[in-house]
């Protein structure tokens, strides 16, 4: 603590200044108290009223179940009794008594009844095969020339290891989340194949032009896009943060990795292409690239119930009641006549100016009517257009692997490496669209093919 000056040489008007200028100081650290002790009261952060995610959240016990007596009963839509029988079986053991248990008399056929029939499932040994190719050039007679025998298509002088081998390590790096060393480890204990670490580099290194070939084909369709749903999410690359930016709509998929969260990302993304409907959150650099703008209402929700939980009981309860009537309707949006959407549209548009009026008191409730008296006119966008979903929830489940992949391997150690898991991401969730799985996805790419819908 500061000594305490000396009092009895100032001036009237010296001490008028001092005091006055220490109750400013005592006010604004009273401002500063009463900040704090709110903050304190403030409700926790939970996956239920913020972007918390549920990994994160405080899971409840579960009361203790009691044990199941018989077959497992079907849950909804599937039929209860165990695993359905192979429709063609690789081979059938049949099993008939020759003689009777109790009085050792003999049985034929025609005492025979079925008693059970079931399915024994088992993986055969998996081994690499490795086919020699013994190359000849022909030295010609007459003329000299030397002519090189050609080879069967995939058997070219190159890397020793297959298309399927390739499409396999990418499908297990960039979809499971698998190191380096573990992928080595999981092609030696499993399939009896040993590939070093610097090969399983080199291998990416390889493919990563027929990633580079599609996301380019992929980029050009999102370019003509009328519809786009953007989001991000953090990456780490060599221990600095960088941003995994999602671009997406029903037809493709784009990530892109930058070192930048700002605005010039979707500027380069989009390159002068302005799309009619931009569903994004409320994120700054997400605002401002489209005609129309539909805010995510999954997000605004959750805000709405953090007020809640804060203590508002005036605006956020009405708000949220609001959002979830607009999300119930969204669901059949497709199903509706334009007049009768329109007609829902009027009512909420007017459902809405009647909860503008309310003056809540609680801070965080005053902080959101603030907020929707600003983007009010973007809540509803999918009722006038219904190819706009009302939430950004797509380009969150497109991000979650990302997220997965960051907390499993702890990052990228090169950017190259982030470039062909983007790529890779990207293509991946393009073939989703048209129900191809991930792993044929990377083969298609692999093989030159394109994993987009015709059009």
């Amino acid at each position: 603590m500061p000594p305490v000056p000396n009092l009895s040489g100032l001036t009237h008007a010296e001490k008028d200044a001092l005091i006055l200028a220490l109750w400013q100081r005592v006010h604004a650290a009273e401002q500063r108290l009463a900040e704090l002790e709110a903050r304190l009261n403030s409700p926790p952060k939970t996956p239920d009223n913020s972007s918390l995610p549920p990994s994160k959240g405080q899971k409840a016990n579960q009361p203790d179940r009691s044990e199941h007596k018989g077959p497992r009963q079907g849950s909804l839509g599937r039929k209860g009794g165990g695993r359905p029988l192979a429709c063609d079986p690789d081979e059938t053991v049949t099993a008939k008594a020759l003689v009777c248990a109790h009085c050792q008399a003999s049985l034929d056929d025609t005492d025979q009844v079925l008693h059970g029939r079931y399915d024994k499932i088992d993986l055969p040994p998996v081994r690499p095969v490795v086919t020699r190719v013994e190359r000849y050039a022909g030295h010609c007679p007459c003329c000299g020339g030397v002519t090189l025998a050609p080879v069967p298509e995939g058997m070219e002088q190159s890397s020793p290891f297959s298309l399927n081998i390739v499409a396999l390590a990418i499908y297990l790096r960039a979809t499971h989340a698998i190191s380096y060393q573990r992928l080595s480890r999981l092609f030696l204990h499993l399939f009896a194949l040993q590939i070093s670490e610097g090969a399983l580099d080199a291998m990416f290194r390889r493919a990563k032009p027929c990633f580079d070939t599609e996301v380019a084909a992929i980029l050009a369709r999102l370019r003509r896009a009328r519809l786009v749903c953007s989001d991000e999410t953090t990456v780490r690359i060599n221990g600095r943060t960088h941003w995994d930016w999602v671009f997406q709509n029903d037809q493709v998929v784009i990530h892109v990795i930058r070192n930048s969260r700002a605005a010039s990302v979707v500027a380069e993304v989009m390159a002068g292409h302005r799309p009619s409907i931009w569903v994004s959150d409320l994120f700054s650099a997400q605002q401002g690239h489209a005609e129309l703008w539909q805010v995510c209402l999954a997000h605004q929700l959750r805000d709405c119930q953090y007020a809640i939980d804060a203590g508002d009981a005036i605006f956020a309860p009405r708000m949220k009641a609001l959002l979830l009537r607009a999300c119930v309707l969204a669901r059949r949006r497709s199903a509706l006549a334009a007049s009768t959407r329109r007609s829902y549209l009027n009512r909420m548009d007017r459902d809405l100016n009647a909860i503008m009026v309310l003056a809540p008191t609680n801070r965080d409730g005053q902080r959101l009517r603030q907020r929707y008296g600003k983007i009010r006119s973007h809540l509803f966008t999918f009722l006038e257009h219904p190819e706009a979903p009302p939430d950004n929830n797509a380009s969150e489940r497109e991000l979650r692997p990302t997220a997965t992949y960051r907390k499993v391997t702890g990052g990228f150690r090169s950017v190259w490496g982030a470039d062909l898991f983007a790529n890779v991401r990207s293509v991946i969730g393009t073939a989703a669209r048209r129900g191809i799985d991930a792993f044929h996805a990377v083969r298609y790419v692999l093989r030159g093919a394109t994993v987009l819908m015709p059009g």
